[in-house]
């Protein structure tokens, strides 16, 4: 079985669609401001072709594990590829903001598909003993593509238009494509599941109410207290509850039997986590960044390169230290660095260093990379081979409620911070005033992420090697 498969082409050819997939998902959102200008149009519509993104990615990913057994590899692969292909052109030919915006939703479409199939592809291709080592391939492409999607977002801005950010996904992704043509071949059974219409709808109102919710509370207008805000999460949470009542059938949409795996759950949570404090990060450090020490688009970009630029590069070790040693050795002291780096960026202010920062910020993504491919390899590699569907089209769902979640509580939390600030200001619209106010409510939303990697720490007391296929792989406690 191992001889098989070409599976260095194979994971070629998934990694470079996926990264660029991944990278269309954030490189945008740096030109958002020129947006407005080109197509004059007002934040909360330029807001769309970041917040439609994640809402397509919220409503489809938990329908990939139903799809994962409806059609064969070869075909999801050629779909999601031919509809990122499709939507990357028509975004670099765009002329109007709903043109644009449906290109946005072709390419959401196809990372749901094609997300999903990566972890899937990789669980069955490679042995439980090698999984690491690819895992941390496939990690470097969903941690490092999205940030450094701003930076070179913003080196393209600068010199050329926005138009370029797609122009240079399209070559590459048709190598991607005519790669993985070649060589992926169908490695799981098609099944026909029926299909449960309730099932898919309770699934679209609810994952799609939350998502939406909580990405339009972190647009930053009326937050929170917004009536569309409030009535989307309530609809979504009442959905949710009667989708999880409804999967009590012989054949679930989503099997939930894998919250019946304890590992599998502390991997879960551990990634919700890492990407919560991610989304997190992501958005308040560069409005800190301009806002708080006025630094330009580019030169934040580029204090923010290192850090992603690092991350990916010890993503690969971490799986193969992952293989050799199992969880706990990189996790617990991942997060005890990402909270200790999370602390020191409570302390950030407009007088710290660009150095400083710059330290920080490689500290924290070494952080995270320590525990986000040993916590998803080891969580899926408790689960038998019939849930890998499932299992990877939850945690993949999960993981984008958990981002639409870190933003939108970020936002709302140095919101927060900066009106209380503001409040007790003598000179309110000072310019040195927003500065600090900025500092102040970013400093608050460092403080909220640190109680997070906290709790992770504690889960992580718990986290074992599991039993892999009746053997047990060297289990460390």
């Amino acid at each position: 079985m191992k001889n098989q498969y070409n599976t260095l082409a194979i994971l070629t050819a998934l990694l470079i669609c996926g990264a660029v997939g991944m990278f269309n998902e954030t490189s945008l959102n740096i030109a958002l401001t020129n947006l407005m200008e080109v197509f004059q149009i007002l934040a909360a519509t330029a807001q769309w072709l970041t917040t439609g993104f994640m809402l397509t990615l919220g409503i489809l990913m938990p329908m990939s594990g139903l799809l994962l057994q409806m059609f064969s590899t070869r075909k999801l692969f050629a779909g999601s590829v031919i509809s990122l292909i499709v939507g990357t052109l028509i975004a670099a030919l765009a002329f109007n903001f709903e043109m644009l915006m449906f290109a946005r939703v072709l390419q959401a479409i196809g990372m749901g598909l094609l997300l999903p199939l990566i972890f899937n592809t990789v669980l069955v291709i490679y042995p439980p003993e090698k999984r690491g080592a690819a895992m941390g391939l496939v990690s470097l492409v969903i941690m490092v593509a999205p940030a450094s999607g701003p930076t070179i977002g913003g080196l393209l801005i600068e010199y050329f238009t926005w138009h370029y950010i797609f122009w240079i996904s399209l070559p590459l992704l048709v190598i991607g494509f005519l790669i993985g043509l070649k060589y992926l071949k169908n490695v799981t059974d098609v099944t026909k599941p029926r299909i449960d219409l309730l099932s898919v709808l309770l699934s679209t109102i609810g994952f799609g109410g939350v998502v939406f919710g909580f990405s339009k509370a972190g647009e930053g207008s009326e937050g929170w207290s917004s009536m569309v805000v409030i009535i989307s999460i309530a609809i979504g949470l009442v959905a949710l509850l009667f989708f999880i009542l409804r999967q009590n059938m012989s054949n679930p949409m989503l099997n939930l039997r894998v919250f019946k795996y304890p590992m599998y759950v502390i991997g879960m949570l551990l990634i919700m986590s890492c990407m919560l404090i991610s989304m997190s990060s992501t958005i308040i450090l560069p409005m800190f960044l301009q806002t708080g020490k006025e630094l330009s688009v580019l030169i934040t970009g580029l204090m923010l390169l290192p850090g992603s630029v690092l991350s990916g590069l010890i993503q690969p070790y971490v799986g193969r230290l992952f293989d050799k040693y199992g969880p706990k050795w990189l996790v617990i002291p991942g997060l005890v660095i990402l909270t200790a780096m999370l602390w020191f960026f409570t302390t950030i202010s407009v007088t710290s260093t660009v150095a400083f920062i710059i330290a920080l910020h490689i500290g924290l993504t070494i952080g995270i990379a320590l525990i986000w491919t040993p916590a998803q390899t080891n969580g899926l590699n408790q689960l038998p081979p019939e849930l890998y569907p499932h299992g990877t089209a939850v945690m993949n769902t999960l993981q984008q409620v958990g981002g639409a979640i870190g933003t939108a509580v970020a936002i709302s939390i140095l919101t927060g911070g900066m009106e209380k600030y503001l409040h007790g200001s003598s000179a309110p619209s000072k310019q040195t005033e927003i500065a600090n106010a900025m500092t102040a409510g970013a400093q608050n939303v460092f403080l909220f992420t640190m109680i997070i990697a906290l709790i992770g720490l504690v889960m992580a007391i718990f986290i074992r090697r599991v039993v892999v296929n009746g053997e047990t792989m060297k289990s460390i406690h």
